[in-house]
């Protein structure tokens, strides 16, 4: 596609987005038909910016009123029109949100472009109920959360390691190896379990937390570059969320007094990130590697003193404890029942534990 074709279809994207926001304000009262009205002249100016680029290239400059628009726009104009903007908000959400990277790999595009596609993103949600709850989750740190990961990495990573090494262990078993060799399988998954969960945490972490820096440092410039317009836009997220539009626009300009304080704001309203809690990958992986090796040695310990079915039936009663344990933990965790997230857990590590012996016995491998 050439450079001219591009941006005729960026133009066009654009109006068809105008129009369903206009759309919107029509079935829309109060401060959200405002709202979408100023989304729409958004999506207008963006519009105007391709044309512009069109012109550039010496091609005829395109005409609004010319412009039809997409089948599936004007299927969502239709749906609107008949139902109202309130049954068409989660789908305009869903497509906002898709949508939202937009324009980050477009050289043509204006920096402040791919930010309006967040904002829109966020605002559209805020206006959601669904979308103005999670928000609220977000802000609240009473809420139950591990923003860190390193929690949720110890409690996953020790139910991981209990229930695949028991898996392997009874497994080895089941095929009538003796003690010693049930040992060194034990060993040799618990090892190589524990640096696959770290190094892959480390890399995970690592890898969202760089995307997350590079995300806030492009919100730090462009607060340095148009701190007006983004003032303008927070405003915009606030009344989302039901603020009066005088009262969105003086917090908002308050908040910008200070640059640090209008970067922390911006962060979270608009991208849903705390700087303070990036994550921290090595903590994740150490995390991970330690608690993998805790939920792994426990089917492998009653193999260092004994051996043949005494050291068998002990492991499975310690896994079984273990199991219990860490269902329990989880549920205390996510405020469910701790007796039905034992038991659930240990329902599905005893089904692990009994498939692979039961393989293992069909197999008939006995190792010697």
């Amino acid at each position: 596609m050439g450079e001219a074709d591009a941006y005729r279809e960026h133009w066009a994207d654009e109006q068809d987005g105008a129009a369903l926001y206009r759309a919107l304000a029509e079935r829309s009262e109060g401060e959200q038909r405002e709202i979408f009205h100023e989304l729409a002249a958004a999506e207008e100016r963006h519009a105007r910016h391709w044309a512009a680029k069109l012109v550039e290239l010496g091609e005829p400059e395109p005409r609004p009123e010319e412009h039809r628009p997409s089948s599936r726009t004007r299927l969502l104009i239709w749906l609107t029109r008949r139902f109202g903007s309130r049954a068409m908000l989660p789908i305009v959400e869903r497509a906002e949100i898709s949508d939202a990277a937009h324009y980050d790999d477009v050289p043509a595009a204006k920096p402040s472009m791919a930010v309006d596609e967040r904002i829109h993103a966020r605002v559209v949600s805020g206006l959601t109920p669904a979308g103005a709850r999670a928000g609220i989750v977000r802000g609240e740190r009473w809420h139950r959360g591990d923003a860190s990961g390193a929690l949720r990495a110890a409690i996953f990573g020790a139910n991981d390691g209990l229930v695949s090494n028991l898996a392997l262990v009874m497994g080895v078993a089941g095929g009538q190896a003796s003690g010693r060799v049930i040992l060194l399988a034990g060993v040799a998954g618990l090892l190589a379990g524990a640096f696959s969960m770290g190094a892959g945490e480390y890399v995970s972490v690592r890898s969202q937390r760089e995307l997350f820096e590079r995300e806030i440092a492009l919100e730090a410039e462009e607060i340095r570059v148009m701190p007006e317009e983004e003032a303008n836009e927070l405003a915009l997220i606030y009344r989302a969320k039901g603020i009066p539009k005088a009262e969105a626009e003086a917090l908002a300009k308050a908040i910008f007094t200070d640059p640090e304080h209008a970067l922390d704001t911006k962060a979270r309203e608009e991208l849903g990130l705390n700087p303070e809690e990036l994550g921290s990958p090595w903590g994740v992986a150490i995390s991970s590697f330690v608690s993998f090796s805790i939920g792994a040695v426990i089917p492998v310990l009653p193999f260092v003193f004994a051996d043949g079915d005494a050291a068998i039936v002990a492991a499975a009663i310690a896994a079984a404890l273990a199991l219990f344990a860490i269902g329990a933990g989880v549920g205390l965790i996510t405020g469910r029942s701790l007796v039905r997230g034992g038991l659930r857990q240990l329902f599905i590590g005893t089904l692990a534990a009994t498939a692979t012996f039961v393989i293992g016995r069909l197999i008939g491998v006995t190792v010697t």
